[in-house]
């Protein structure tokens, strides 16, 4: 195969993200560089006196530790507060250690990510996306590899590495274009990244920044990674037959008809489409009771004796009947537990898949793929030890409170609708992600002033999660700077050799478009609706208060 790369680089404007993103530092240094500018603008606030006014309702619901915090008194002022000064730079030295070790999002994903990598090493996600696509008539062939993929975003690297050129084989098998497969497969797993049947990795991860921005207003916020899960079906839903309609009446008759002399022998890639083994098959189905067990003994955990994960004592029967409480707040333990229930979940059937199919031998191949996948988690330590002092940081700074504060007074002061400013925010997200690729390093650059200034505009962190994600993964597919967008080159160029960057790029901007502009009529449409986005999880918010 020849080497396209260089040859194909893309013109005019996605020339110029190409060229421009490449250009940024790595995401780690990107954060180092903005503290660095955090600290000056935290001098010129601090100098010029730039403050902020809490208004009654804020000030009244915030408990006295957290004005402590922000250093608020009694008439709800907030003052910028320069990160030189003596307490700041203490505490950077001091708390260093607890400002890495206590940044939200690392335990949840680190948790998640040990039951994860035992389900991806064994083959347990390769084999069950290869076992859901294989068997699918050719004229649901589209729709049952974009579901696959969409789904199997849980499975992270196996879904690119796996499906993606599985797609190809597929439809090169049923006498279509191979590339409209690669291209369906593509924009199911990275253009619909946030959207599934259930909550996964991605809702740990984001879920975690998202708690520790909304403690900026409300101390005791526990975030809740079911919070999301009502829309992100919805997403999958609407995902699924625009990925279907782009690719069957778009894409591949642009394509024309696929001439195999076009590229490499597809038998070369036939060990792609072998059916399952044996003990594959015998795996799967051992994966799936070790999938009802858990299920199983969480609804026993939930219902069962002494219900340890519902907290009954927080809204009793009486008062639930009396309107006075939400009895869905008795299920915060239960939702809390989630991040567990996937390590145990993904740890149990991955386990039981590859005891069956011979890929864990004992239980040392069981630790040494948790090991593994540690290690894989080498750079999103250091990536996070990046961003988690960016984030405090901010926080020393009174900063991301004085923008939400102010940034809410603006917005209201316009008169722009809400659903309105959620779509801009969709847009305004999908703009950035062309340039900075990473879910985490966008999102903990973002939640610090979008979350507080959506809540005090009386929107959900859950609902400021959702409208971020939407805009995050529909431009995936078209920005060079995706981490994989090599690699989706490299399996199209198999069946089409001068397949370069500018033809990739042009054959994912319909999707991209069409569900961007979905999300964002979604997002609008769920504001006027006012439905929750999860299971105890609201689009509106009110401030606790402390009266």
């Amino acid at each position: 195969m020849s080497d396209q790369s260089s040859a194909s680089e893309a013109k005019g404007f996605l020339g110029w993200v190409e060229k421009t993103g490449n250009k940024l530092p790595d995401p780690v240094f990107l954060f180092f560089y903005f503290i660095i500018a955090l600290v000056v603008i935290s001098i010129v606030c601090s100098a010029l006196g730039v403050s902020a006014t809490l208004n009654d309702q804020v000030l009244g619901g915030m408990p006295d530790s957290q004005k402590a915090r922000f250093g608020i008194g009694a008439d709800g002022i907030i003052s910028a507060v320069s990160l030189i000064s003596a307490d700041n730079i203490q505490r950077l030295w001091v708390e260093m250690p607890a400002t890495f070790t206590h940044f939200h999002p690392l335990g949840y994903v680190l948790v998640v990510m040990l039951g994860a990598g035992v389900a991806e090493r064994s083959g347990l996600f390769a084999a069950a996306m290869r076992s859901a696509v294989r068997g699918a008539p050719t004229f649901l062939l589209t729709p049952v590899v974009a579901l696959v993929a969409m789904v199997g975003n849980h499975a992270a690297d196996a879904a690119y590495v796996v499906l993606i050129p599985l797609a190809g084989v597929l439809f090169a098998a049923a006498g279509r274009h191979p590339l409209a497969g690669i291209g369906a497969a593509f924009a199911g797993v990275s253009g619909g990244f946030s959207a599934n049947l259930f909550p996964g990795q991605l809702d740990a991860l984001l879920y975690g920044i998202t708690e520790q921005a909304a403690e900026i207003l409300a101390a005791d916020y526990d975030a809740n990674i079911a919070g999301n899960t009502y829309f992100i079906i919805a997403l999958l839903f609407i995902y699924l037959p625009i990925i279907w309609f782009v690719t069957d009446k778009i894409i591949e008759p642009r394509l024309g008809t696929w001439n195999p002399a076009d590229g490499e022998e597809s038998a070369s890639y036939a060990a792609e489409d072998q059916p399952l083994t044996d003990r594959q098959k015998k795996g799967l189905g051992r994966a799936g009771l070790a999938l009802i067990g858990v299920i199983a003994l969480w609804l026993f955990m939930t219902y069962g004796p002494g219900t340890p994960l519902i907290a009954e004592e927080l809204c009793p029967p009486d008062s639930a009947a009396a309107g006075t409480c939400n009895p869905i707040t008795n299920y915060g333990p239960l939702f809390r537990s989630l991040v567990a229930g996937f390590l145990v979940l993904f740890l149990a059937t991955g386990w039981a898949y590859g005891a069956a199919a011979g890929t864990i031998k004992n239980h040392r191949d069981l630790v040494a793929m948790m090991a593994e996948a540690m290690k894989d988690m080498g750079y999103y330590l250091v990536l996070a030890f990046a961003a988690a002092h960016f984030v405090a940081m901010f926080g020393w700074s009174n900063l991301g409170l004085i923008s939400a504060v102010h940034g809410a007074g603006a917005i209201e002061t316009s008169g722009l609708p809400l659903p309105i400013l959620l779509g801009l925010i969709v847009l305004f997200s999908a703009m950035i992600n062309l340039f900075v690729g990473s879910a985490s390093a966008k999102w903990a650059l973002l939640a610090p002033v979008m979350v507080p200034m959506l809540m005090l505009l009386n929107v959900s962190p859950d609902g400021a999660t959702a409208v971020y994600r939407v805009g995050d993964s529909a431009t995936n597919i078209i920005t060079p700077l995706m981490v994989y967008f090599p690699l989706i080159l490299v399996f199209a160029q198999r069946w089409v050799r001068d397949f370069g960057l500018g033809s990739l790029t042009a054959m994912m901007i319909p999707y991209s478009l069409w569900m961007l502009i979905s999300g964002v009529l979604l997002v609008v449409a769920w504001v006027y609706l006012g439905w929750d986005l999860g299971p105890g999880a609201p689009m509106e918010y009110t401030l606790p208060s402390t009266e």
